[in-house]
């Protein structure tokens, strides 16, 4: 991803088109649009201050999206979007009417976060993460300066998160996450956190499909690119970002595999290419004929993102799945039929990429086999 532009705040009078829903339009100046590049499409990111009013009333904002990885909504980047949010056309400048309100005093630690997180090769995902939320804690010190803050500052400045803002376990994670790292690894203070508490993570299962539903969605698809570019997803475990970004030179027909290059962590990796779908794969290559990635968009270069989880939601609806999961639910069900198939945990580990096995036995949490069978006692009512 490319940063390539502004963090902005507008009155509501200023940037609304009469198209945007009237419940939406009071909370807008209470957040910041950003515009940027994601997985190879121009969008705008919608962030904000945790609030839970806010958090159900942005759902109401014309074709935004959800990111899991940049944690925030966001919708493209189009001139009817910039013109409704008050973005300008221009890219790659910020100026100090659009810059986020930082003052000078901390606008020093905020170039030198950015500056170590791009000599440690942290993704741009995590760079801008980290970035934005540093920035909401030197937002909140105003003038003071951030490098005078001891621990007993930060702990209230957590409880604050907590209680005031009332922000989720995952948030305030993220934000100690970039706290922690301007700490330590741009001051050295080794530790410095330690005592601090972090908030318990609720418990989350991976949302996956049945087999019958998997076989439901497969019907109804027509469309020889996207059919095979959903078996892939199942078929193999993968990514959305990791489908976009195969490359027709990462197959290898003879021995049966496919590389998966530079996938989450930067990690190479192996996985296993399906037999059922090598009729299917070369009759999709002898039509469309793709150049460099094995989905490319009309116009060539790679597929979108946003393309690839439309591409599900349709077929989710044609097949009428009522399921709230999106096209990350292909790689759950992959790991959660092979594990009630009887598969080793640690060949599933492998094939999905996980460092820590404790990643991949969340799966065993969501199948409990054994735990199917027990039989309620309502049914020995009957």
């Amino acid at each position: 991803m490319v940063r390539i532009s502004c963090f902005m705040r507008k009155t509501v009078s200023k940037i609304l088109k009469p198209t945007v829903p009237r419940g939406v339009r009071h909370m807008l100046n209470k957040m910041i649009f950003t515009r940027d590049v994601y997985e190879g499409n121009p969008i705008i990111m919608i962030r904000f201050e945790y609030d839970p009013f806010l958090a159900e009333e942005v759902k109401r904002i014309p074709d935004k999206i959800w990111s899991q990885s940049l944690k925030c909504w966001y919708v493209p980047d189009t001139p009817e979007n910039k013109k409704r949010y008050g973005l300008s056309a221009s890219v790659g400048h910020q100026t100090k009417k659009n810059s986020p309100k930082v003052f000078d005093i901390n606008k020093p630690a905020l170039l030198a976060l950015k500056e170590m997180l791009t000599l440690k090769g942290y993704s741009k995902n995590t760079q801008r993460t980290y970035y934005y939320e540093f920035a909401q804690l030197l937002y909140i010190l105003g003038m003071h300066d951030v490098n005078s803050l001891d621990e007993a500052r930060i702990r209230s400045y957590f409880l604050y998160c907590a209680e005031k803002l009332q922000m989720k376990e995952a948030q305030i994670n993220s934000r100690y996450n970039a706290i922690k790292f301007y700490f330590e690894q741009v001051l050295g203070r080794d530790r410095y956190l330690i005592n601090l508490p972090r908030p318990k993570m609720p418990s989350q299962l991976p949302k996956h499909i049945s087999v019958r539903d998997i076989k439901k969605l497969f019907e109804v698809v027509t469309n020889k690119k996207h059919a095979v570019m959903l078996k892939l997803c199942y078929g193999m475990g993968l990514r959305v970002s990791e489908i976009v970004n195969l490359k027709v030179s990462d197959i290898d027909s003879g021995n049966m595999q496919v590389l998966i290059e530079q996938g989450k962590g930067k990690k190479d990796r192996y996985v296993n290419l399906p037999e059922s779908i090598l009729d299917d794969l070369r009759a999709y290559y002898k039509e469309y004929r793709p150049n460099k990635y094995l989905f490319e968009g009309q116009a060539g270069g790679i597929y979108s993102v946003r393309s690839a989880q439309n591409v599900f939601k349709t077929a989710m609806t044609k097949a009428r799945i009522n399921k709230n999961v999106g096209i990350h639910g292909l790689r759950h069900s992959f790991a959660s039929h092979l594990l009630e198939s009887g598969t080793d945990i640690s060949f599933i580990q492998s094939l999905l990429g996980h460092n820590n096995i404790r990643t991949t036995m969340r799966y065993t949490r969501a199948v409990q086999k054994n735990v199917k069978n027990v039989k309620s006692p309502l049914d020995a009512l009957q």
